[in-house]
């Protein structure tokens, strides 16, 4: 379990900094959504490597046939609007308080989802600690905006 925690760690890092050097990206081309779609086309770029190195095994038409559509462009779009918002976004907020705003967001979604099972996840009943847990997070995000 330290090693997932610290992969999702090191994982936060990579993000806390992609975003940041797209946020640059995007205020030296003014324009966030330029930026935003060169971080895609590069993912694409080392995702395919990642799946050429690790995967031996390719979906059959069968399995990919059976994906829902909406599964092949929700995530996609989603994801397009979250790092377009984090590019636009981290020049006027700074990189603390909008990754914070942003941890905060995925935190609620998660213990909310969570409590429902959304997305086919397991279902993790909302408790005083996670509500306590938001609340310490949140006045986090006050603290960081202030100081």
């Amino acid at each position: 379990m330290i090693y997932l925690s610290l992969l999702a760690l090191i994982a936060g890092a990579a993000i806390a900094t992609q975003t940041s050097m797209n946020a640059q990206l995007g205020v030296m081309l003014k324009n966030p959504l330029l930026a935003t779609s060169v971080a895609f086309v590069s993912s694409i770029f080392f995702t395919l490597c990642g799946v050429l190195l690790v995967n031996r095994e390719i979906p059959s038409v069968e399995v990919i046939r059976s994906v829902p559509v909406y599964l092949w462009f929700a995530g996609g779009a989603f994801s397009a609007f979250g790092l377009g918002c984090f590019y636009y976004l981290i020049p006027k907020m700074g990189i603390g308080a909008m990754l914070s705003a942003a941890l905060t967001g995925q935190l609620l979604l998660a213990i909310v989802a969570g409590h429902f099972g959304w997305f086919d996840l397991p279902v993790k009943p909302i408790t005083v600690a996670k509500v306590a847990g938001v609340v310490a997070l949140i006045s986090g995000i006050i603290l960081i905006n202030r100081g």
